[in-house]
């Protein structure tokens, strides 16, 4: 269910939302990472800042969800890459209207709360992590009240990934602990609402390629040829497999470093 078996163009294909929120996200980062005017632009007029939220400017509970840090790659690579993990079976499953109104609705919910228990009005905020929780709330509800939905690999990872994350948010520094709690409810307390008439998670078969028959030219081992250059699916597997496992580490990495060194 979590593990990406398509091609780059048929995932784009499939899964159009995931494809566009990750290609908004990483080309906003890019404007900010090189010091551009409109990165710069988009960054100060789009941050979560409680003091300007206090004087009306009430968008900047919504733009945080599009910008990270730009101060290094981690931030952006992780909650790029856990949406890609969770993000194409809620889109599929849900309908896109659907996977938008959680995402958005989750990050927003998740950014008002964190804005209501700041103590202090120069708090900034900024990052999709809320809404990537409002994702894991939304299968967690999924897992307790619509078992049959979810499979029981799939039931073991995303537990897993809840808990290791949960336990991560109290323990590392300069993370936003209500955006990632109040994210998760946020998903969690969406599904009443979204998870109505919604069918298990099929896979998409990948569209046939068109053959062309000729005699011109023809080379009759070209097809063994580019086998080569193919993965199969126990080589994919262990591949997305050492993904999830870098995306561990980048939890735990700030933790178990310093004891290395």
């Amino acid at each position: 269910m979590f593990f990406r078996t398509e091609s780059f163009r048929d995932f784009i294909r499939y899964y159009p939302v995931v494809s566009s929120i990750v290609f908004i996200q990483v080309v906003i980062w890019l404007l900010v990472y090189f010091q551009t005017s409109i990165g710069f632009t988009l960054l100060n007029e789009g941050i979560g800042m409680n003091a300007l939220i206090n004087q009306g400017e009430y968008w900047r509970l919504v733009t945080p969800i599009f910008l990270h840090d730009w101060q290094g790659i981690t931030h952006i690579l992780f909650n790029s890459f856990a949406l890609v993990l969770f993000g194409p079976a809620l889109e599929q499953m849900l309908g896109k209207l659907k996977f938008i109104t959680l995402y958005l609705g989750a990050g927003i919910f998740a950014n008002v709360f964190g804005y209501l228990i700041a103590m202090d009005s120069t708090t900034l905020s900024l990052g999709a992590s809320g809404a990537i929780y409002g994702l894991l709330g939304l299968i967690v509800y999924m897992i307790f009240f619509t078992p049959g939905l979810i499979d029981p690999a799939s039931r073991q990872l995303v537990l897993s990934y809840v808990m290791i994350g949960l336990i991560m948010t109290f323990i590392q520094v300069n993370v936003s602990i209500p955006g990632h709690v109040f994210g998760l409810i946020g998903g969690f307390s969406f599904g009443p609402l979204l998870v109505n008439n919604v069918n298990p998670y099929k896979r998409p078969r990948p569209r046939p390629r068109r053959q062309h028959h000729s005699g011109v030219n023809f080379d009759p081992n070209r097809w063994q040829k580019r086998r080569r250059f193919k993965l199969n699916g126990n080589i994919s597997a262990l591949l997305w497999w050492a993904l999830i496992i870098l995306a561990a580490l980048g939890l735990i990495g700030p933790i178990i470093l310093p004891f290395f060194r």
